[in-house]
């Protein structure tokens, strides 16, 4: 898959199909524009998805996080079939331009044959433009528009904003759901204070992105993929209490049946289900007895989850 993050950059000769929309975290509902995109191949068409660089709160100075980093996004995208990615940056010089204008600029860099979006997508200058703007602009452009309703999951839409609640109240079980995925986090690993090695529970501290959502404090049944094969683990999210008043914050997993130095190496955590909240213990020798209960925990989670997906 190619990447652009300028469109002055893009390449294309092929006409394309393409899929306009902000795509933080591909969840069930963006999945029908994917689709789309890959029926559009089997007619000869390139698939290429245009998103932004960041939400258009950011632009405001509004502090925010993502599902997805950029890193999580070409992974994501690629796995979906795309054959090109273009994250535009959103500027406010984009976000004040109106909406026959961005698809000018669209169409005299890329040779649009069909654009695919779903009935909430908005842009252009005030969010003046919607999918109706897309059709009305169909013959002025050459394309076709295929537009696709909003997904609706116990009544209500799915969208990012409510996987994004979904995670900050840690309901891994409503957010994976409605991704289609369990939700994850990729991030290098660090050197931390290796206390784990010094209670037998040996862990990886993952160097992760400000501006990745994480869930609330605390301890999870996770899947760990390094070098592309999976692993049972937990993983805590939080300072480590027990450890001191000034620790840093950290995300550290540690992995079941696995023993290899991977410092430097990116990872990947896919977080299955909530364990407990984070917790100051009187001791060292507390804090082991209570990570080994949790192993044990996790171990018997992991075997249920892994027969239910059977």
């Amino acid at each position: 898959m190619k990447f652009y993050e300028d469109l002055n950059d893009v390449e294309i000769t092929k006409p394309c199909a393409i899929s306009l929309g902000k795509f933080d975290g591909l969840h069930i509902g963006h999945k029908l524009l994917m689709n789309e995109l890959n029926k559009a191949k089997e007619s000869g068409l390139l698939a290429v998805a245009v998103t932004f660089s960041i939400p258009p709160n950011a632009l405001d100075g509004e502090d925010f996080r993502v599902l997805t980093t950029k890193a999580e996004k070409l992974w994501i995208f690629e796995q979906a079939g795309v054959d090109v990615l273009i994250e535009l940056p959103f500027t406010k010089e984009l976000r004040a331009m109106e909406p026959e204008a961005f698809l000018s600029m669209l169409a005299e860099k890329i040779p649009v044959k069909k654009i695919v979006a779903g009935t909430d997508f908005r842009f252009g200058k005030n969010r003046s433009g919607d999918y109706r703007t897309l059709q009305e602009n169909e013959s002025r452009f050459g394309y076709e528009a295929v537009i696709f309703e909003k997904i609706q999951d116990d009544g209500a839409d799915i969208s990012s904003t409510r996987i994004r609640e979904a995670v900050k109240e840690g309901n891994l079980a409503e957010a994976n759901r409605l991704l289609g995925y369990d939700y994850f986090l990729s991030g290098k690993v660090v050197v931390g204070n290796q206390l784990g090695r010094t209670i037998q529970v040996p862990t990886a501290n993952l160097l992760v992105p400000k501006e990745k959502l994480l869930p609330p404090n605390g301890g999870y049944v996770t899947h760990l993929t390094v070098d592309g094969k999976v692993y049972g683990g937990i993983s805590n999210i939080g300072y480590k209490p027990t450890v001191g008043e000034n620790e840093p914050f950290s995300v550290e997993t540690h992995i079941f049946d696995f023993n290899e130095d991977i410092y430097g190496k990116q990872i990947w955590v896919s977080f299955l289900e909530y364990l407990r909240p984070e917790k100051k213990y009187d001791s060292l020798d507390a804090l082991k007895k209570q990570i080994d209960l949790d192993i044990k925990t996790s171990k018997e989670i992991l075997a249920r989850i892994e027969k239910q997906r059977i």
